[in-house]
């Protein structure tokens, strides 16, 4: 597992990276909410009332890398997350400074 500091717009978040065989498992947390790759069922964290989005790359087949996911673009936002501002077409960068 590699963990990494992701400077975002008011506090830092915490970047992750899980191999799992072929792919990747990643995500960042941030102060209110978490944006992570395509195998994160974001709806299912609503029912938590947690602010989640998740990314599609934005070349490529998949999100290997936090730099794939802070550049991807959002693709899914649960409701707490639209209450922060997050929509979907942004960037995961923009996605997480709003979620800082």
């Amino acid at each position: 597992m590699q963990k990494r500091t992701v400077p975002l717009r008011n506090a830092e978040g915490s970047g992750y990276v899980v191999p799992l065989g072929p792919v990747n498992l990643v995500w960042v947390i941030a102060a209110k909410g978490m944006v992570g790759c395509g195998a994160f069922d974001v709806q299912a964290l609503e029912k938590f009332g947690y602010a989640a989005a998740r990314v599609r790359p934005e070349t490529g087949t998949s999100i290997a890398t936090l730099d794939d996911l802070l550049s991807g673009v959002i693709r899914e936002v649960n409701p707490s997350a639209e209450r922060y501002g997050v929509q979907a077409g942004m960037n995961g960068q923009e996605a997480l400074d709003l979620l800082s």
